[in-house]
């Protein structure tokens, strides 16, 4: 008969681990329940005595040692809507940590969710315990929990975290399938140039020096740049990473992180896009707050955090203290044009007056993120091509370089 291990709650909360004999998995979930137990996980494998050498067990105990640190994005992603679906239930925080750091998928996880439990079990709020692990919880999901926190509708926000992380993780995956042809034409024909570079170019360039010609401008600038790689391509490699290292260390501080920020805002097609995002997100947070019957100023000051671009965060906190001055919330927001267009303005000052401005800021989010789903589709879709194009272009300079002594060595040999 086979043995299974299993792990359940006790009646009292407590996490009892242990094994049984069933004929299989339907009778092992009724022997658990007849003990009064809900299962956490199951698992079907007779206890072994431990020998010599590697066993079964130690071995899976040495992957796990080889496994990344990190908490993935989709270990997030699953915390995040089981946590929501638990609360929503009814179960207790305390006790729906302990289920998920019980069930994690990777041991990365599991530590994280009970450090977060034992943080939580100690009296600290759910939003300050995650504030503690940025690497894994963004300032955005810490403030939009916060956020739950203060209205008392944590389940609410955490399904809508994990709603916006499956989009994010959905446009992720086709930008990279939009990417992956040209990224593979562009590897495959940077390793042709690069044999052309290295090894063809140069002793053309002889031949062509020997009918007492020059080369042309174009593939003067190729043949330098080859005898840069060949030379030193070492030291560009060495150079070009210390760079990378120093410029990433730069963002990372407050002031590089606000001038990149700054730069995104400028830019052309991504500048309005980011604002449209940021806009959507403080509305739905706002929305969601006084509609749960947070006062005004403390809900502006949760949902700003939720904007994540600290140049537009500044913005709307100079409209708060406008409105702790006595002044309407559509008016003081007016000072923010690159966050707020007119006709937001306008929906946002009318629903004020009428008193419904949480349904309406929720409507706007709703608006506003169906449009941005338009917009991301359409941009990615032109991803492909437009990448295409721009390998064309430079793999096409590159050839003309090279054909054009060609077509001037005819003169030389007349």
């Amino acid at each position: 008969m086979p043995t299974f291990r299993y792990k359940a709650l006790q009646t009292d909360g407590a996490v009892a681990e242990g094994q049984l004999e069933a004929m299989g998995r339907p009778d092992a979930f009724r022997q658990m329940e007849g003990l009064g137990l809900r299962p956490v996980s199951l698992s079907e494998g007779a206890t072994v005595e431990k020998k010599d050498g590697p066993s079964l067990g130690n071995l899976g105990d040495i992957s796990f040692k080889f496994q990344s640190q990190r908490v993935s994005a989709r270990a997030l992603e699953n915390f995040t809507r089981l946590l929501s679906s638990l609360l929503a239930a009814g179960v207790s925080l305390s006790r729906a940590l302990v289920i998920l750091y019980s069930e994690a998928s990777t041991p990365a996880a599991a530590a994280k969710w009970k450090e977060i439990h034992d943080l939580v079990i100690d009296g600290m709020p759910l939003a300050e315990a995650m504030a503690k692990s940025p690497d894994v919880f963004p300032r955005v999901y810490v403030a939009m929990v916060q956020a739950g926190e203060t209205g008392g509708f944590l389940d609410v926000v955490l399904a809508q975290i994990a709603d916006f992380q499956s989009r994010e993780k959905e446009l992720r995956s086709k930008v990279t399938s939009a990417m992956l042809y040209p990224t593979i034409l562009l590897v495959l024909a940077l390793g042709v140039l690069t044999f052309l570079l290295v090894y063809f170019i140069p002793n053309f360039q002889k031949l062509f020096q020997g009918f007492g010609g020059s080369l042309p401008l174009l593939t003067q600038m190729i043949i330098a740049a080859s005898h840069i790689v060949r030379s030193y391509g070492l030291f560009v490699l060495a150079g070009v990473a210390t760079g990378a290292f120093m410029v990433r260390n730069w963002f990372a501080s407050e002031k590089g992180r606000r001038a990149w920020e700054g730069t995104i805002l400028r830019l052309p097609v991504v500048g309005p896009l980011v604002a449209e995002f940021a806009m959507a997100r403080f509305c739905r947070m706002l929305g969601t707050l006084l509609g749960a019957g947070v006062p005004l100023v403390q809900a502006l000051n949760v949902a700003r955090k939720s904007i994540g671009n600290q140049i537009l965060v500044d913005a709307v906190s100079t409209s708060i203290e406008r409105v702790q001055e006595g002044e309407r919330l559509g008016q003081s927001l007016a000072e923010c044009r690159g966050l707020f267009p007119s006709s937001v303005l306008e929906m946002i000052s009318v629903a004020e007056e009428s008193g419904r401005l949480d349904t309406e800021l929720v409507r706007v989010a709703n608006v506003t993120e169906g449009d941005l789903d338009r917009q991301l589709k359409t941009a990615v879709a032109f991803a492909e091509p437009l990448m295409l194009f721009l390998i064309a272009g430079f793999i096409g300079t590159i050839f003309i370089g090279m054909l054009l002594p060609i077509f001037t060595l005819q003169q030389y040999i007349k």
